[in-house]
């Protein structure tokens, strides 16, 4: 028997309100530092995305090669198929619901800093099933949300094909867990075909072990302020000729790094 929570409250003098699913999803990953949306895909769409997922990373292969991809440990991963990928991989990255939400996380202008497939193979270990946060390495909290990570699920995200495992809450803590605190605290996010998982970058997250005989496959983005350099710089490899100026902006063209003093100067504004 299911008992609901109670919806009465005494002592509360201010309190959060959500109008709409993106407002409530803002407030889950403010608290928690996690939640999933749809992203409204149709069926049809899906279908054609993984097609080319697939297509996209088959010529990945080619172009640098399997053993190069081996060696690197970069087999199970396709770095920045927005830029050699069909149309397809720009629209997910630019989600009118996504941006909304992530407009209401990061506070004032941000841009796509970096967006990888990845796949979870069947019955392998890869190199996404070990603990991190999206900006590796760094040890720090922020009062408001510097990045956040988008995963679009290409296939259902179960616990039986490694779904994402979280640490809930711990983008408000400096340090990695204890083994015990795992344990006890992990959680998976399971998720359907076509939604987002959307991530503060700094919760503490890892990909979970794929038994079933299939690869899962999904699409990361990262969103950053405009501080933090682009994974790989995506104006020096994207045609801009058809893209709106919100969309150049979405993928850093006003925040390519200057080249010499000159350059800084003529991208002051005027007085």
């Amino acid at each position: 028997m299911f008992n609901p929570p109670p919806t009465a409250s005494y002592g509360v003098l201010q309190r959060a309100t959500s109008e709409n699913p993106i407002d409530l999803a803002v407030e889950q990953i403010s608290a928690l530092g996690y939640a999933t949306i749809p992203s409204g895909i149709s069926t049809k769409e899906l279908n054609s995305f993984k097609n080319d997922f697939d297509s996209n990373r088959a010529q990945y292969i080619e172009t640098f090669g399997l053993e190069k991809l081996s060696s690197t440990d970069e087999l199970n991963t396709v770095r920045a198929p927005l830029t050699h990928g069909p149309e397809s991989f720009l629209k997910i990255a630019t989600s009118e619901k996504l941006l909304s939400l992530i407009g209401k996380l990061i506070h004032g202008q941000f841009i796509l800093n970096q967006q990888n497939s990845i796949i979870n193979p069947p019955k392998k270990q890869y190199n996404q099933g070990a603990w991190h946060r999206d900006l590796p390495y760094q040890h720090f909290t922020s009062s408001s949300p510097i990045a956040i990570n988008a995963i679009f699920c290409v296939d259902d995200f179960t616990k039986d094909n490694g779904a994402t495992f979280i640490l809930p809450a711990s983008h408000k803590s400096n340090k990695f867990p204890s083994s015990e605190y795992i344990d006890k605290n992990a959680i998976q996010i399971e998720a359907n075909a076509g939604d987002y998982i959307i991530l503060d970058c700094m919760l503490f997250h890892a990909g979970g072990f794929n038994s079933t005989s299939f690869s899962r496959r999904g699409v990361n983005h990262v969103y950053t302020i405009p501080f933090f350099k682009q994974q790989i710089n995506l104006p020096d490899n994207i045609d801009a000729k058809n893209l709106s100026e919100d969309i150049k902006n979405l993928l850093g063209f006003r925040y390519s790094e200057p080249k010499n003093i000159l350059d800084f100067l003529d991208s002051r504004p005027k007085m």
